[in-house]
């Protein structure tokens, strides 16, 4: 889990991570304390949306307006923000209302952004997401794919950046997401109570300890928080330097063949999770461990299951698709290639 969120924290192009798991287990715990990690961002100070003050093709409208017409665009900087969307939240509240009487009138458009306004460029979390209409899953995974809030009313248009990742939690006993939903979702984790006594005992020894004095509680991990920061922000800086070469590609692409992947989605978040994962470990080149690890997260979510099955992906199936693949490429490598004359 804690894998998940970070990767996504690295890239978020990879399109969110969906937890699934028994009550009690920390999801919302974790996904909260996303915000300590991440970096502060430059923004427009005045601008509800938080727009990029430096890239115009990321600016809303008004800002847009503001930038062309010559304006300094006042720039300040906070942590991105980890947004809650309520259950019973309705679709105005998600995507924001326009005011129709004015746009009539005035012929201008006088737009309240949404929550889907307020979370551009930082996180949003969906606690018990299977429980949402579809339609506003939908539009959740619309907005986190194309990075923009598009809203329609009574012929009146109007469009805002809205770059976030989307993290959601669920419980798969109060009813499950469709296939297609599930599949729009980067990164899926099962997480389960832990069943070591020992490891239990220090769960609740940790939790009384942060109830008797939260402050000393907070300094003594603040160390451990920092460093994990530091290392987010430096896998950051090297991503754009990793290579997947085209023996990778190729493995990633087996793997979802052999896994029974539905469609490409998960060709594409395999390439951007074991990126975001070598750049964490430092590295600029992915191994075959990254590709395990990433797979882990990548395909549980996407694997065909008959109506009667429970299929679990397990840590052996896993290894032996990327030996497999592994072996093949040599094979063909070995196999010297036959000249063929081409038919005209």
């Amino acid at each position: 889990m804690k894998l998940g969120l970070i990767l996504n924290v690295i890239d978020p192009t990879i399109d969110g991570v969906l937890i699934r798991g028994e009550r009690g287990t920390a999801k919302s715990t974790a996904v909260r304390a996303l915000a300590s990690l991440l970096p502060e961002i430059d923004l427009v100070a005045d601008c509800p949306i938080g727009c990029d003050p430096v890239r115009p093709t990321q600016m809303c409208p008004s800002c847009q307006k503001r930038k062309s017409d010559g304006e300094e665009l006042p720039v300040g900087r906070r942590k991105a923000l980890v947004v809650d969307l309520p259950v019973g939240a309705t679709e105005d509240r998600v995507v924001g209302s326009i005011d129709m009487e004015k746009a009539l009138l005035s012929g201008s458009v006088s737009f309240e952004p949404g929550i889907l306004g307020k979370v551009n460029r930082g996180f949003l979390y969906v606690d018990e997401v299977n429980l949402l209409e579809d339609h506003l899953v939908d539009v959740l995974l619309d907005s986190a794919a194309m990075g923009v809030n598009r809203i329609e009313r009574e012929g009146v248009s109007y469009a805002h950046p809205s770059n976030f990742v989307l993290v959601g939690t669920m419980n798969p006993e109060e009813g499950d997401l469709r296939p297609q939903l599930l599949d729009r979702f980067g990164l899926c984790v099962e997480i389960t109570g832990i069943r070591d006594t020992l490891l239990r005992v220090e769960v609740v020894r940790r939790r009384r300890e942060f109830e008797r004095d939260p402050a000393h509680f907070v300094k003594e991990w603040g160390a451990e928080e920092s460093k994990l920061a530091s290392a987010i922000t430096a896998a950051k800086a090297l991503l754009p330097r990793v290579v997947v070469d085209d023996e990778t590609l190729e493995t990633i692409a087996s793997l979802s063949v052999d896994l029974g992947a539905d469609g490409h989605r998960s060709d594409l978040a395999m390439m951007k999770a074991v990126s975001a994962l070598a750049a964490f470990r430092g590295r600029t080149e992915v191994d075959d461990d990254d590709l395990a690890d990433a797979a882990a997260l990548v395909y549980p979510h996407r694997m065909k299951k008959s109506p009667l099955d429970e299929r679990i992906l397990s840590s052996e199936e896993i290894v032996t698709a990327i030996r497999k693949s592994r072996e093949e490429q040599s094979e063909r490598r070995a196999t010297p290639i036959k000249s063929k004359k081409k038919a005209i």
